[in-house]
């Protein structure tokens, strides 16, 4: 079979993490990764679960936005933690 080289970026700490995991399970990352394409490729899917942080939902995003508004317009507004709290059960 044909071989083909792959690059891409990775965070530097990542890499190095991921190449110590490999070494302790006794494989290189080159075979962890062909492990990994190997199973998306019969599965059709990633094979783990993938979720949003939920950080970036819509509703805090459009809060972020009007808190930025109000930073620009000179409208600071500081928010206690409980208002911070009920913020995040809307």
């Amino acid at each position: 079979m044909a071989q083909t080289m792959v690059n891409f970026r990775m965070d530097e700490n990542l890499k190095k993490s991921m190449e110590q995991v490999c070494t302790e399970m006794g494989m290189s990352m080159t075979t962890a990764f062909t492990i990994f394409a190997k199973k998306v490729s019969r599965e059709k899917r990633i094979p783990f679960e993938i979720t949003a942080d939920p950080f970036y939902s819509e509703s805090n995003m459009a809060q972020i936005r009007r808190a930025d508004e109000q930073v620009s317009a000179g409208r600071v507004v500081v928010k206690t933690m409980d208002e911070l709290e009920a913020m995040e059960i809307e």
